[in-house]
């Protein structure tokens, strides 16, 4: 998918249900929140998302 990599926005996903906790850009967000948690399949809404800190960017 050529779409990764292109949006500056950067989350935080933890899985409500198994607590996986993975850094993620805005298309790989909105594909988590479209078919589910990659680890355990759960249902996972935007609220499992946080911005990440654009402190830590290069």
């Amino acid at each position: 998918m050529s779409s990764y990599g292109t949006g500056k926005e950067n989350y935080t996903f933890v899985c409500p249900d198994c607590g996986e906790s993975l850094a993620v850009n805005a298309s790989m967000r909105d594909a988590l929140i479209e078919k589910g948690c990659v680890v355990c399949g759960a249902a996972v809404t935007a609220a499992a998302f946080t911005k990440a800190s654009s402190a830590d960017a290069p």
